[in-house]
């Protein structure tokens, strides 16, 4: 069987169906309204709240020289000396802020990761990030601690929105688009929760008034 050929015919069926979508069945059933009132909470307080039940750890800061010092101290209660940022706006902007260290050029053994986001969902507690950015697909996931930084102008309510935001930001949608909630967990084993079991074992976000 020429394997080759039949991949090339379902994926040409596959883009005629896409150039004539099937119209819905029962047009009044459709309902494109949000499903969720935003909270009258602070959206910060409501993604924090959102965020520590599911294991994150989150801090906010007024500024980045705050940030700065927050960093330092997590990084020297952790001994942390291996720090891998692929994102060099984000490494300028920790320097000119006053955070001095050498990063690691090497992911696998780095004792955490640190990247920015598209978006943070304040509903749910969930990091929105593509890979599109700089850290692309793997630097929140392959190291064992994953640390985030945002800031308030980042905030959206609802998963809605943020993908709203990432339509309207990239002409075509990037080939990834993940929300981190919390660090990775699974109960598959014997019904028992276990995290970090296929991600990091610790997620932290520093939030930065802006």
């Amino acid at each position: 069987m020429d394997t080759t050929s039949s991949k090339n015919k379902i994926l040409t069926r596959i883009r005629q169906a896409l150039k004539t979508p099937v119209p819905v069945p029962f047009p009044g059933t459709e309902d494109r309204s949000n499903l969720f009132t935003a909270s009258q909470e602070e959206p910060a307080f409501v993604f924090a709240q959102n965020f520590t039940q599911l294991q994150g750890r989150f801090s906010y800061c007024e500024n980045e020289p705050e940030l700065v010092k927050q960093l330092q101290a997590l990084f020297e209660a952790r001994k942390y000396s291996a720090i891998y940022c692929r994102e060099e706006p984000l490494k300028e902007g920790l320097k000119s802020a006053g955070l001095e260290m050498d990063y690691s050029d090497n992911l696998s053994n780095c004792h955490a990761s640190v990247t920015g986001c598209e978006k943070l969902v304040a509903r749910t507690g969930s990091i929105l990030m593509s890979s599109a950015q700089p850290s692309g697909r793997t630097v929140s996931v392959y190291a064992p601690v994953h640390i985030c930084i945002a800031y308030t102008d980042q905030l959206v309510f609802d998963i809605s929105e943020g993908i709203s935001f990432m339509n309207e930001k990239y002409k075509t949608l990037p080939s990834l688009i993940t929300l981190a909630t919390g660090p990775s967990r699974t109960a598959d084993i014997e019904k028992t929760l276990v995290v970090g079991v296929h991600g990091p074992k610790e997620v932290f976000c520093f939030l930065v008034e802006r």
